[in-house]
């Protein structure tokens, strides 16, 4: 074994934080009141963080803050002024997903040591890299991937002298992380804002496979997995659950600090996890990571599995044993609780108390001693105290001031801001009516701040510039069409924009009719999905090389660093969830991109505060089927049932079905599997936007219409060219367009423009 890895524990609230101290957590990720994808948390106040930060640094326990959500445009005067206060602070990172925070850490905040997010779903070299150019320190891989990919990444990470943490224990998401829409479209509560109302845990209409929950995964758990994780060369083992309750966290972070113990000490493990499955758990698996993507990793139900799973221990699941089961389980919960509330008592998480206490006489140095419970240091001034009866206090042109507790108090009231406040102020020791300049008081509290601040340099308030927005210049925006068919190129002469042409997660056996096709038709726009791991990566690669496009559109970070590196004009697609213009100036400046779609999770008055810089594009999709998550599970195996009950090397390339489900609401939704792409979930209509071109003109270049053959509930009048002909009429203003076109479009919804985030 190279190294001992962490343990980073969940912190959802004060409690949480302790009970994870005791447990043997190495760090803990915690989130405030706002900015953090676990809003449903009871999360910490700013007030709140730094005795935190003192609590943890005493107990040898590093402090990881979340700030992994999307940041609309009216919030960066709130986050930036955060981010001022966090800077003065001993926190040890910032985890993040928004491309703008990226930005404004690196550029303005360097002090803060940045980790990028699971939400940003990495999961191949090039995101990496990508990563390292916004000077992350550390990144959270994806959780869907397999030890040997996980291997090759975290060694692309020591490369570029980075970090990986890989989640070990807790909840699974289906979807890859951060391209979740499906509690964003059907509840208003975007997984990109914490808000997730976990719509893949609900109750669906009985499948043709018989199940009730067919998005439901069992709980991750990678507890016999710590020999490879070990030799893959992971640096923290992240355990999921900021919205479960201290005694869940103490129960496991123990259970994985002992496991870690004996594989430290022993070089062995346990063969068993039995209280990791007293505690809530929806069952276990670590298909991902050995790779076995299988059916067994579905769980028939989102409630808890602990009482099921010791009733089968204990002889049968039986209506007498469960009941059992749930009483030892309960009495087990009571003793825990009461086991953690002892443990956690003695912690004190509120910042230090200070004691000041201030002397001096004419000339002679003004000497300042503070007092904690455990040590004492002495600042003094380096200019002698004055007594001059004609010195006028506050007045610029003496720049000095008359020593009394009222001044001296405003004066360390930045104190208060550390992990110390204030206790007492006593100048009983200092001669009445003595002066000392302005400069010298504000070297003395710098020196103050410095040694109660580990000794880290107070930081003064950063004043971001403003993005100074593009003059108003009247825009023509054109239509620009997304297609995936050969059957559709001749729709190339119908539009007056660009032709996207959809390239599969996967080129595979695939790979040398698609470099072909984009040669011959020059005009044919690459548009890069979301996920692409592994191989396919490479052959993406190669793809880039072998046709040497002059752009290309992508939902993936590693291909645009490609893009970037290689000199590929690249315009950032829908999927990476640009939502502010501090998002869009990191991708222009840092990457040189040309372009981006802009999320359509944001509203009308969202999108009207965006500014753009230069020659940058903005571009937007007013009419697509709405992609609801993509897994890298098969949606297939809990709907209509499958012949295999695993996913193997060909079920990617060649598997092309559809089903549908129906929730309780009578609500359908599309599972898609196409050829070279994963699985797929579409909401029940397309998105349809017309009112956007009148209600925003000016900003966008460009409209984008997808008229792939992705089936929904959606019916369209006509043929695909005519589809065309009406939004080119919209475009250029000809009237009754728009209703033309939601009669011939029927039945469409447009939510989230009007909703928002």
């Amino acid at each position: 074994m190279k190294k001992e890895m962490e343990l980073l524990a969940p912190g959802g609230d004060i409690d949480a934080i302790k009970a994870a101290i005791v447990a043997g957590a190495n760090a803990i990720y915690c989130g405030l009141d706002r900015f953090n994808a676990r809003n449903r948390a009871k999360n910490i106040l700013i007030s709140d963080l730094c005795g935190l930060i003192r609590l943890a640094r005493k107990n040898g326990c590093r402090l990881f803050l979340t700030l992994n959500v999307i940041i609309v445009e009216s919030e960066i005067p709130a986050l930036i002024a955060l981010l001022n206060k966090l800077v003065n602070t001993r926190i040890d990172g910032l985890i993040v997903q928004d491309f703008g925070m990226f930005y404004l850490l690196s550029r303005y905040f360097p002090n803060l040591s940045i980790h990028a997010s699971t939400q940003l779903t990495t999961h191949n070299r090039g995101q990496i890299e990508f990563l390292n150019k916004l000077q992350v320190s550390r990144v959270n891989l994806s959780r869907e991937l397999s030890l040997p990919e996980i291997e090759s990444l975290t060694e692309t990470a020591h490369k570029n002298k980075l970090l990986t943490e890989v989640f070990v224990h807790g909840s699974n998401c289906l979807s890859f992380s951060g391209i979740c829409y499906l509690s964003s479209v059907h509840s208003g509560n975007s997984g990109n804002r914490g808000r997730c109302s976990q719509p893949c845990r609900d109750k669906y209409e009985t499948t043709a496979a018989g199940k009730d929950f067919p998005l439901n995964i069992k709980d991750n758990s990678a507890f016999f997995d710590l020999k490879e994780l070990a030799a893959a060369g992971v640096d923290s083992l992240k355990i999921e659950g900021r919205i479960k309750k201290s005694h869940y966290v103490y129960s496991v972070v123990k259970s994985w600090r002992e496991e870690l113990q004996r594989f430290y000490d022993y070089h062995n493990l346990s063969t068993e996890n039995d209280a990791l499955h007293r505690v809530f758990n929806r069952g276990f698996s670590n298909g991902f990571l050995r790779g076995n993507i299988a059916q067994e990793m579905f769980a028939d139900s989102p409630r808890d599995h602990s009482a099921t799973h010791l009733a089968e221990i204990k002889g049968g699941v039986t209506t007498k044993n469960v009941e059992a089961a749930k009483k030892e389980l309960y009495d087990l919960k009571t003793d825990i609780i009461a086991e953690v509330r002892s443990k956690i008592e003695p912690l004190r998480s509120r910042r230090e108390a200070l004691q000041i206490l201030v002397s001096g006489a004419i000339d002679s140095p003004l000497e300042v001693v503070l007092r904690t419970s455990d040590r004492e240091f002495v600042v003094m001034s380096e200019v002698n105290l004055v007594k001059n009866r004609n010195f006028e206090t506050g007045s610029k042109k003496n720049n000095g001031a008359s020593l009394d507790v009222e001044l001296l108090s405003k004066r360390f009231e930045k104190i208060n801001e550390t992990e110390f406040f204030v206790e007492s102020l006593n100048i009983e020791s200092l001669s009445p009516g003595l002066f000392l300049p302005f400069k010298e008081l504000a070297s003395i509290k710098k020196k103050i701040l410095y040694i109660l601040n580990g000794s880290k340099d107070f930081v003064a308030a950063i004043d971001v510039p403003q993005i100074k927005g593009q003059k108003k210049e009247l825009i023509r925006p054109t239509l620009s069409l997304l297609l995936s068919s050969e059957d559709e190129l001749p729709l190339c002469g119908k539009c007056s924009g660009d032709l996207f042409f959809q390239l599969p997660d996967s080129l595979g056996e695939e790979s040398s009719f698609f470099g072909d096709l984009f040669i011959r038709e020059r005009r044919l726009i690459p548009w890069f999905s979301s996920v692409i791991i592994g191989d396919d990566y490479e052959a993406a690669v190669e793809f880039l090389q072998r046709v040497q496009p002059a752009r290309v559109v992508t939902n993936n970070s590693g291909i645009a660093y490609e893009c970037y590196k290689r000199g590929i004009d690249w315009i950032a697609g829908p999927y990476l969830n640009s939502v502010n213009s501090f998002s869009l100036l990191c991708l222009q400046e840092t990457f040189n991109c040309r372009g981006a779609f802009i999320s359509n999770e944001i509203k009308r008055g969202q999108l009207k505060a965006l500014k753009r810089s230069g020659d940058f594009q903005l571009y937007y999709s007013i009419y697509h089927p709405i992609l609801l998550m993509t897994s890298r599970q098969c949606l297939l195996h809990q709907v209509t049932g499958c012949l295999k009950d695993r996913i193997d090397e060909n079920c990617i390339q060649r598997c092309e079905k559809s089903a549908a489900i129906v929730n309780l609401k009578k609500t359908s939704l599309l599972v898609k599997k196409t050829k070279g792409n994963h699985h797929t979930l579409y909401g029940s209509e397309h998105y349809l936007n017309t009112d956007i071109v009148a209600d925003i003109p000016d900003l966008f270049s460009s409209f984008l219409i997808d008229v792939r053959r992705i089936e929904t509930e959606t019916r369209v009048a006509g043929s695909t060219a005519e589809l065309v002909e009406l939004f080119e009429g919209l475009l250029v203003g000809r009237s009754g367009a728009a209703e033309e076109l939601k009669e011939s479009i029927y039945p469409a919804t447009n939510v989230q423009y009007t909703r928002g985030l």
